[in-house]
Formats: structure tokens, sequence, C-alpha cells
């Protein structure tokens, strides 16, 4: 399937006359497209995974889970937007007496921004595909989508499209509300498009760097919320060493071959004190003697995968800790480097190994950590092994600075789908400084308006002092809860 330019016009102008009638729904309304849109992947779940099976080379174990996430992911953010926080109404009455002269009214909230184009990732077929993370915050904020398929599961980008649209139409949604396109030449008009307000995307960092240029060189430059990719690194302090080190070692095998090292979140790096190199070898491959290989997602990702290693490899500095293959299903590779080689040439700190493979840094002493975490550009993640009396304030500083999730003892594979979940990180990691996961997602998509001296009933639902929607205002500077949002109701039981 490829979709002609004069097709994805039309699309995009049906995505935006959709949101131009759908954009003053009111929350729980909209809240019930969500829900159609999760009920609908539930009807057709045995038939998606079976797709989804033949297409990914992911079992079939992982797939309905993943499936059931975003089932999970739609019904949290339907019951998020009702509860109306995301629109964020500020009520700022007339005041005579206001400290700097007399004051208007002004009311101000946020609105969604119109179509947004989305690019869904191989990786998660599911979760972040189609009506994964950013299509589904996309229309929890009130926009139209339009989704360009990853040729890497057509058919099932295909059949989960078809559950989308038919679903919203039940639903009573405004026909083309949401709508698929395919191919190369249609992603770059997608994002070329003046009618398209934004654009989200999960994938390489050439891809989407190359995107995000586009969008920012159009007439109108638009905002590319691009997640690009991360080496995500552990730091292992010297207490932590000697009280925990196979513990960690096994934790980390197991983390950096989840899912075959195919995860934005996989622990590309490990950096532990030096010296114990040939124990640290027979603890690992003791750790990954039980791995069961299987397929990369695509040729094309296998062969990127295997060039990325044999370069690392070639590196100064740089040699094999358990050795690996490149065989149709991989085995895990472990390279092995120093500090004194990364500070030498720090591109080793940089080279993301989309596979199972991972590099471990043997640092001298500790009061290197923070030296060498400077060395690193943005990360998804890093993480902390540490002990409860450390002290590394100073490293957890450098660490909080170029990331956007800090773990402590912990492993950063496995991102739930939350409140305070933040998915994202400084460039490369992303290209924003928002998140692609939880329900902080929606504003993504908004934009705030303020209102001066309107007359109530000309003004948007949530800025009226009647509150018929019954959302959170505040008021002269003072949050007002209604009880409808402060007994919000959870997702149904068995989604979390």
């Amino acid at each position: 399937m490829t979709t002609a330019i004069s097709e994805l016009n039309a699309q995009v102008e049906a995505a935006h006359t959709a949101f131009e009638k759908g954009r003053a729904a009111d929350p729980r309304t909209r809240g019930s497209w969500l829900e159609a849109v999760a009920d609908g992947l539930e009807a057709d779940a045995d038939t998606l995974v079976e797709i989804a099976v033949q297409e990914t080379h992911l079992g079939e174990a992982r797939l309905r889970g993943e499936l059931k996430r975003t089932v999970f992911q739609l019904r949290l953010l339907a019951t998020e937007i009702c509860a109306g926080e995301h629109f964020d109404a500020t009520i700022d009455h007339a005041d005579a007496e206001w400290g700097m002269g007399p004051r208007p009214d002004l009311r101000r909230l946020n609105v969604p921004i119109g179509v947004v184009g989305v690019f869904g990732a191989s990786n998660f077929p599911f979760a972040f595909s189609v009506i994964g993370g950013d299509s589904a915050s996309a229309l929890a904020a009130g926009c139209a989508v339009v989704h360009k398929a990853h040729d890497g599961h057509l058919k099932l980008a295909l059949r989960t499209a078809e559950a989308v649209v038919a679903a919203l139409d039940v639903a009573g949604a405004p026909s083309g509300l949401f709508s698929l396109v395919a191919g190369r030449a249609a992603a770059e008009a997608l994002v070329d498009h003046p009618l398209v307000k934004a654009i989200g995307f999960t994938g390489s960092t050439a891809g989407g760097r190359a995107l995000f240029d586009r969008a920012n060189a159009r007439p109108e430059p638009i905002p590319f919320y691009g997640e690009l990719g991360g080496i995500n690194a552990v730091f292992v302090t010297e207490k932590a060493w000697a009280a925990r080190r196979d513990e960690i070692l096994g934790g980390y095998a197991g983390s950096f071959t989840m899912g075959m090292g195919q995860f934005c979140t996989k622990p590309g790096l490990l950096f532990v004190p030096g010296g114990q190199t040939d124990r640290v070898r027979e603890v690992l491959s003791d750790a990954l003697a039980g791995f069961v290989p299987a397929r990369l997602l695509s040729d094309r990702l296998h062969e990127g995968f295997s060039d990325a290693v044999r370069s690392l490899q070639r590196g100064d500095g740089v040699d094999v800790l358990v050795e690996g293959d490149f065989a149709e299903t991989p085995a895990p590779t472990l390279l092995h480097t120093t500090s004194a080689a990364v500070r030498s040439d720090p591109s080793i700190l940089r080279q993301e190994m989309f596979g199972p493979a991972s590099v471990l840094v043997e640092y001298g002493d500790e009061s290197e950590l923070p030296a060498l975490a400077e060395l690193l550009e943005g990360q998804l993640t890093t993480t902390l092994q540490a002990e409860p009396d450390d002290e590394v304030a100073e490293l957890a500083a450098r660490l909080t600075d170029i990331s956007g999730r800090v773990l402590w003892n912990g492993w950063p594979t496995g991102v739930t789908v939350s409140y305070a979940q933040h998915h994202g990180g400084p460039y490369p990691a992303t290209t924003s400084a928002t998140t692609s996961v939880g329900t902080a997602a929606i504003r993504r998509f908004l934009r705030p308006v303020a209102y001066q001296s309107f007359p109530e009933g000309r003004l948007p639902e949530p800025l009226r002092d009647a509150n018929p929607w019954n959302v959170p205002q505040r008021i002269d500077g003072t949050w007002q809860m209604p009880a409808a949002a402060a007994g919000r109701t959870e997702p149904r039981d068995g989604q979390r």
C-alpha cells in the first residue's frame, strides 16, 4: 500500500474538517470515543495479535501484553480528560485594586492545536504505533490524527486503523478524525501539509532528525515531538559493586537482552569498578547461558545492528567481553572498555546498538563518575546502582541534567503508563522537553489562549463562572476542585 499525494491531501483536509466539528465536544463525549476505540481493539484482539506475530517476529505473549497496555493507555487518557485538568482553566476576575493597576477580566485555557501527523515505531507495533501514545494523546487533546504506517508491520497497521475508524464511527465521532497513510512520499507530504500543526515521531535518530529539520523548514514551522533513542547509561558505585556485584550483573544481562535488545530504554552502558574483568565475564556468561535468541524485527534492523556492533568493536580500547554472533537469531554481544579509553574517544559512549548488545566500562575510582557522565549525550534514562549511604549527590545532579528519567537500583526497561511518568530527555533522546508516555503527553497537542473581557455566554465552557463541564478552575489565584474531579474514576480493573 502506498498513499498517493492527492489522497494524502484529501485525508488531511477531512481530518481538519473533523477537528473543526469535534473540537467543542465535552470531555465525557471525547472520553467515550477513546473508550470505544479500546473496546474495538479488545474485540479484534485475536486477529490483531495473529497478524502481529506474522509480521514482527515477536511472541504472542509479548504482543498480547502490549495490546493490553495500549487499551489501558486509552482508558487512562479518557479518565484524565474527563477530570478536565488538562484545560488548565484559569480565571482572573476584573480587579480595580490590582497591585499594578486595574486588571481586566482575563481567562485562559488550553485548546487543541488541530491535525497531528503521527509516525509509528517498529519495535512496539501496538503501544507506539497506530493508536499508541502519540495518536491516543492527540485524540485525547481534541485533535485529529493522520497516522503514517510503519513499513515493518503494514498489514497490522491497516487492520488496527480499520478497528479504530470503525470504533470512532460507532461512537459518533466526526468522520475523518483518524486515518492512515503509507509510503515515503506521503510521509514527507504529511510533514509539509499546511493544515498539519504538529508531528509525533518514534524511530531512528537519522530519520527523526531529517523530519525534524523538514518540520522546521516549513513556511510555518510546527512542533516535532520526536523520540530518537538513547544509550541509557547505568552507573554502579563501589559500595554497591562490593555488596551486590553478581545481582547487578544478572539484572543487567536480563535488561539489555529483553525483547532482543530492541527497547528504546535498553541499558547500553554499564559503568563498574575495574579490576575484576575475568570474574565479570564469568558471571555475565552464566547469566546469559539460558538466553533464547529470536529474530530481530526486520532484516534492515538486523543489518544496522551488526554494523553498529562491528563498528564499535573496531574502536581503540574496545574489546569483546562476551562473544555473540550475527546469526538470523543473534546471540548477545558484550563489549568492554575503560574510562581512560572513553575519555580519549567519547564517541564510544554515543553509539546506539539496537539489538542484544551493550558496553561495560571499567573505571578506576568512583570520583571519575560525574566527569564520565558529562561525556554522555541526552538520555531517555540513566540509572544509579548505589547503597543508601553512598555520596552520589554530584553524580545524581549530572544525570538529572542529561536524562528524562533517573532510576535508583532498578533497570530502565519497562515504562509504565501513569500520571508521573516522563518518557523523554535532552537531544538526541528527544527533540522536545515533553513526555510521550503518561497523562502529561496530552499537553503536547494543546496551546494556551487567553480571553479578555468576554461575555460569560461567549466563553468556552471551562472558563465560565457556572463551570458547566465541572472542571478544575484556578479562580483569582486559588484552585477550585469540583466534586467530580476529586472523585475521578480509574481505568477498569485488570488493565493496570
